[in-house]
């Protein structure tokens, strides 16, 4: 669930990023909220194996 997520905030981030209209800070809040997403479920996963 957390890696759906993840895969959503970094596609509205690249929408953001190409679009001629971007909500500013906003974009990147995204974009960092997403990395932390998937960097918090690549190490629950190597401590699970």
């Amino acid at each position: 669930m957390l890696y759906t997520i993840a895969i959503i905030l970094i596609v509205l981030w690249l929408l953001g990023l190409v679009s001629s209209y971007t909500m500013g800070g906003f974009v990147h809040v995204l974009l960092v909220i997403a990395i932390v997403v998937v960097l918090v479920n690549f190490l629950k996963r190597r401590k699970q194996a």
